[in-house]
């Protein structure tokens, strides 16, 4: 599936500006460049010598910045067996759901249910698997749209993260840990973008897979809402230290893995 980058580099740098609160004027100034140069910047204007200046500012990586800017960056992770990926629109957007299996017992787990989980149903059905479990990464409404009719058609018990709650969903701790089949999950908890974002960590198909909601998305991360701060901080040190070979499952865009992310994500490189 073709899944395009969810944020072009404009999109980046609104982002950290948010996240940091620098406005258009104290991020000219301190850059050292023209108002105008930041509001084009901003619109998508790209100019290397101004994107360069602000990079450093907003403690983005200037060469990653630059390359996804000219669209030098797109990641190369594909489905792996056992993994697949449903990409539904939701009003102005498209959301990411996922759903792992065992190849042996064929038992499977769905995480969050995108706009429309009748695909997952398809492939469920398909495939002939039992679904066992639901694991929510947070509850914003475009990953747990359609959870009423998942929940109703496999039976499978709902969990999020006990910093959320929503009705007909348990809630776990950081660290709690599932068996399905031959696969074992891991909840670690990266809030930031939301209060109890959780990112699930699959050990059991032929490369460890990480279920990351809007923490990281190839090239770009889910805005800081709740603590930019934080967001970055969760990331870091619970997604980005997880084997370079991870295949990363966000929210929203394209499959991409921990190391790529490491490499080419503004937000991230040169800082791992």
């Amino acid at each position: 599936m073709n899944i395009p980058l969810e944020d072009n580099f404009s999109d980046v740098i609104g982002k950290a500006q948010r996240g940091l609160e620098i406005s258009d004027s104290d991020l000219a100034e301190k850059a050292r460049l023209d108002a105008n140069t930041i509001r084009k910047l901003r619109s998508g204007h790209f100019d290397e010598l101004a994107l360069f200046r602000v990079a450093p500012v907003l403690g983005l990586g200037a060469r990653a910045l630059n390359d996804l800017a000219q669209n030098e960056y797109r990641p190369a992770a594909r489905e792996i067996d056992g993994l697949a990926v449903f990409n539904t629109p939701f009003h102005d957007m498209r959301v990411n759901a996922f759903l792992v299996s065992d190849p042996k017992s064929r038992k499977a787990i769905a995480f969050d249910t995108g706009a429309d989980c009748r695909p997952i149903l398809d492939r469920v059905a398909k495939e002939k698997l039992a679904v066992k479990l639901i694991l929510l990464t947070h509850a914003h409404t475009d990953h747990i749209a359609d959870l009423g009719r998942l929940k109703k058609e496999t039976g499978a018990p709902v969990y999020i993260s006990e910093r959320e709650s929503i009705p007909g969903a348990e809630t776990i701790p950081e660290g709690h840990e599932f068996n399905v089949g031959n696969l074992k999950i891991k909840a670690l908890l990266t809030w930031g973008h939301s209060r109890g974002g959780m990112t699930f960590f699959v050990a059991g198909l032929a490369r460890p897979v990480a279920i990351v909601g809007d923490s990281i998305f190839a090239g770009s991360m889910g805005g800081g809402n709740v603590s930019y701060k934080d967001a970055i901080k969760n990331n870091l040190e619970k997604i980005l230290t997880l084997p370079n070979e991870t295949v990363i499952c966000p929210g929203h865009g394209p499959l991409t893995t921990v190391g790529e992310e490491k490499q080419h994500n503004p937000f991230f490189a040169g800082r791992v």
